[in-house]
């Protein structure tokens, strides 16, 4: 619940400020005094809403939309590289409006801790589920986690990057293009991997 005063738009109207102007002109550029300007608040009610410039960023991260996909509604059980391409264009779906922010808070976070811890979890998490699409694909057992979890981080990351630059999409060779050769690749060779017989391990001796 509010508390007296409280103004949800103000704060709304605060974040949309500091989006755009951090966007522009960086977040050191940009004064307090700025956001509260293009917000149409006085300077007090950024302070009142948050206590330190740089809880702005951290209330930006929370903004950036949910990335947590049920596996249920990508996977096509025996086709890895469509599973993955649905995953991908989900992902795309849920920034497409948040392209600014994106671009924004992967710039920052080489100087902003919290930025950079959130962004990491972020990423932690889209592993998390690049590895359950492809064991869900697969199927249990068919694959090596060791081959999973390289495959899992290769691809996370390459769509951590292309979020990061999608504000500058034309300018980057990191397009739908690219996504699609990376994620191909990366399909391609665990597929080979899962029809591949498997070796037998040589006993330790201490059975």
């Amino acid at each position: 619940m509010a508390k007296n005063g409280d103004d949800p738009s103000a704060r709304e109207r605060i974040l949309l400020a500091a989006e755009r102007l951090f966007a522009e002109l960086g977040f050191d550029a940009t004064p307090t005094s700025r956001i509260a300007e293009v917000a149409g608040v006085p300077k007090g009610l950024v302070h009142y809403y948050f206590r330190r410039k740089r809880d702005l960023l951290t209330a930006l991260v929370e903004r950036l939309p949910d990335e947590r996909i049920e596996p249920a509604a990508v996977v096509v059980p025996g086709d890895i590289a469509e599973s993955l391409r649905r995953l991908v264009a989900e992902l795309d779906r849920r920034l497409s409006a948040s392209q600014v922010l994106s671009h924004l808070l992967w710039r920052e976070a080489d100087t902003h801790r919290a930025v950079r811890d959130a962004l990491r979890s972020r990423y932690d998490v889209l592993v998390t589920q690049v590895r359950t699409v492809i064991i869900a694909a697969a199927g249990a057992g068919s694959l090596a986690l060791a081959d999973v979890d390289s495959a899992a981080a290769l691809l996370a990351l390459a769509v951590s990057y292309r979020h990061s630059v999608a504000r500058h999409a034309e300018d980057t060779p990191e397009g739908p293009e690219e996504m699609e050769r990376e994620l191909t690749f990366i399909a391609d060779a665990l597929t080979a991997r899962a029809c591949a017989p498997r070796e037998s391990v040589p006993s330790s001796g201490l059975d």
